[in-house]
C-alpha cells in the first residue's frame, strides 16, 4: 500500500481591525506558490475557533492548506514566511502572527487539540508546547498567538462543513465603500438558495455577503457545495475590479463550537453550549436595548441575553413566558451571561390562571383570602378559591427554531436552513 505524505501549512493572526485578512494572505501565498510550480492539494481550509475566546483575531479563524511533500517544500516554506513577514499588520499591538509547518499524519492528539481550540481557551505557551511535542515546526512573530489557530486549522477533522467563496479588492480600493450591485445579489440568492445561504438579511435590507471592515475582502458567498459558487460569482455584479478569489473549505455554520450540556451547572465561562432549561421570568429590556431573562433547571440558573445588534430577534425572545421549556444554543461571555444564538421551543406554557367568569359574563373578583370569588355586577359568589386555567394564544410554536438575524449571526452558528 502506498502512503501519500503531505506537507501542511497553517497561518493565523495576521490581520487587525484596520485591515488585512488571513484568507487574503493565504490566497496571495497560494498564487506565489503556483508561480513556482507548487500546487496545493484540495481546497484551503478556513477554521473558526471559539467565538468566546478572551484573545482572538477579528474573525477568529486560522487558515491551512497542504502540498505534496517533495523537494519543493523548502521553497514553499521560504515563500510563506517571507509573505507573512511582508503583509501582516505588525503595527497593531494585538496582531501576533503564527506560522506552523507539519510533515506527517494528523494524529488523534492533534484532532483533540483542535477541538479544544474551538470549545475552550488555549494559551500561547500551551500551543507551543503541544506543537513541538507533535512534531510541528513553529514560527512566532511578536508574541506568536497565531500558532494556536494555525495548529487547529491543520488538525481539525471536518465531518460537517461548508464552503466560502471570497473575492478580493484591488489595494487602491481598501477602505472605500464596496460597489456591489444589490439587485444582482438578490438575483443570485433567488437562483442559488438554499445551496448558498445568508446572502441577504431581508428584514434589515442588508447585503450579508459584504464585510463591514476595511479588509481586502470584496464579498463572500457561503454554500453547502463548491460548484454552485461559480454560478453565484457569475451572477453578482460589482462596479470595481476583483483582485482574485479563493474557495475555502470551512467549519463555518456547523455549530461545531456547541457542546451538549445536560445541566446548567456543567457549563463554564467562555464555553458554547446546547442546553434544555425552563424560563424563570419574563424577558425585560435594559438601557441600550439589550434583553435579558433567566432560565433554570435542577442544578441552578443562568441569565440569558439577546443583545441590541440582534434587532427583531429580541421581539421574538420577548414572547417567552415563565414556564416555557426551551433548548438554547449559544455561549457564555465575560459577564457570565448566556449569549443566545438560537433557541427551540420544547414545551410552551400556554395556560394562564384567571378568576372564574360569572354567569352574567363578568369576570369575578376575590372575596377575600380563602373565601372564593364574588361578582361585583350581580352579587353571585363562587366558593372555590382555585383560579381557572385558560388557554393562551401564543406567537411561538412548539418544535420551531428561532434564530438571530443574518446580520448578527456568528460564523460558526448553524442557520436553521442547514438544520
Amino acid at each position: 500500500m502506498i502512503i501519500i505524505s503531505y506537507f501542511y501549512i497553517g497561518i493565523d493572526d495576521t490581520d487587525s481591525p484596520e485591515g488585512m485578512c488571513t484568507t487574503f494572505l493565504a490566497c496571495h501565498i497560494i498564487r506565489q506558490l503556483e508561480k513556482k510550480g507548487i500546487s496545493i492539494i484540495g481546497y484551503p481550509r478556513l477554521i473558526r475557533l471559539n467565538p468566546f475566546a478572551r484573545f482572538k483575531t477579528r474573525g477568529n479563524g486560522g487558515v491551512s492548506f497542504k502540498i505534496n511533500n517533495d523537494d519543493k517544500v523548502p521553497l514553499a516554506k521560504e515563500i510563506v514566511l517571507n509573505e507573512v513577514s511582508k503583509l501582516s499588520m505588525f503595527d497593531c499591538e494585538n496582531t501576533n502572527p503564527g506560522v506552523v509547518f507539519y510533515d506527517g499524519e494528523i494524529t488523534k492528539e492533534m484532532e483533540e487539540y483542535a477541538y479544544r481550540a474551538i470549545y475552550s481557551f488555549i494559551t500561547i505557551d500551551e500551543a507551543e508546547k503541544f506543537g513541538k511535542s507533535a512534531g510541528c515546526e513553529i514560527h512566532k512573530f511578536k508574541k506568536g498567538r497565531g500558532i494556536i489557530g494555525s495548529i487547529a486549522a491543520i488538525s481539525l477533522p471536518l465531518e460537517d462543513y461548508t464552503y466560502e467563496l471570497l473575492t478580493y479588492r484591488n489595494p487602491e480600493n481598501y477602505g472605500s465603500k464596496r460597489k456591489i450591485n444589490y439587485d444582482s445579489v438578490v438575483e443570485m440568492d433567488e437562483k442559488t438558495y438554499p445551496d448558498t445561504f445568508e446572502n441577504i438579511d431581508y428584514s434589515e435590507n442588508y447585503i450579508a455577503i459584504e464585510p463591514k471592515t476595511p479588509c481586502p475582502v470584496l464579498y463572500g458567498v457561503r454554500s453547502n457545495n463548491a460548484p454552485i459558487l461559480k454560478k453565484a460569482r457569475d451572477i453578482i455584479k460589482v462596479d470595481e475590479n476583483i483582485d482574485g478569489y479563493c474557495i475555502f473549505l470551512t467549519n463555518q455554520h456547523t455549530d461545531m463550537h456547541i457542546q451538549k450540556a445536560d445541566y446548567i451547572s456543567q457549563m463554564e465561562q467562555f464555553g458554547c453550549y446546547e442546553i434544555v432549561s425552563t424560563v424563570k421570568d419574563t424577558p425585560h429590556v435594559i438601557n441600550g436595548g439589550h434583553m435579558f431573562f433567566t432560565v433554570y433547571d435542577d442544578s441552578g440558573e443562568i441569565e440569558c441575553g439577546a443583545y441590541e445588534p440582534t434587532k427583531n430577534f429580541r421581539k421574538t425572545v420577548s414572547y417567552l413566558r415563565p414556564g416555557d421549556v426551551i433548548k438554547l444554543y449559544g455561549g457564555i461571555g465575560e459577564q457570565n451571561t448566556f449569549n443566545i444564538e438560537k433557541f427551540q421551543m420544547i414545551a410552551m406554557n400556554d395556560v394562564e390562571y384567571k378568576n372564574p367568569v360569572c354567569k352574567c359574563g363578568k369576570r369575578m373578583t376575590s372575596a377575600g383570602k380563602n373565601k372564593g370569588f364574588k361578582c361585583k355586577k350581580c352579587g353571585n359568589k363562587f366558593k372555590s378559591s382555585d383560579k381557572i386555567p385558560v388557554k393562551v394564544q401564543r406567537f411561538l410554536e412548539n418544535g420551531k427554531f428561532y434564530e438571530t438575524p443574518v446580520s448578527a449571526r456568528r460564523h460558526l452558528s448553524k442557520p436553521v436552513c442547514r438544520l
